[in-house]
């Protein structure tokens, strides 16, 4: 990945109800949501919530799909992974103490696990 790229995704994350509208796509997975339920659920007024939608798109953090007449958006994982590992990149040049704690959760699937996940 290329700094810009990830200048980039960073930015359109940096704006909490950009951030907010992101994490909600991720926690509802690759079947996404209407764009009403996104507005519902995190009160923001639809042409705010579009104007964010688009900035999210345009960072490649998300993407949308047409099912009658909603839009549907979605979180677009493999981007958000190429992130993550771009900034886990040669991380702490080797200290598995810092780096460790993050590859642990990811191996016992915690970042997967609904069931137990604090609200």
């Amino acid at each position: 990945m290329e700094s810009e790229t990830a200048v980039r995704r960073l930015a359109a994350l940096a704006q909490s109800s950009r951030l907010s509208v992101f994490r909600l796509l991720v926690k509802a997975g690759h079947e996404g949501l209407p764009a009403g339920e996104i507005a519902r659920s995190l009160a923001i007024a639809p042409n705010t919530l579009s104007a964010q939608l688009n900035l999210l798109a345009q960072a490649g953090l998300v993407t949308n799909r047409r099912e009658g007449r909603s839009l549907i958006y979605s979180a677009q994982f493999e981007q958000m992974a190429e992130l993550l590992v771009y900034l886990m990149d040669d991380c702490c040049h080797g200290h598995a103490d810092v780096c460790g704690p993050i590859v642990e959760a990811a191996a016992r699937g915690e970042c997967c696990d609904t069931e137990n996940r604090p609200a």
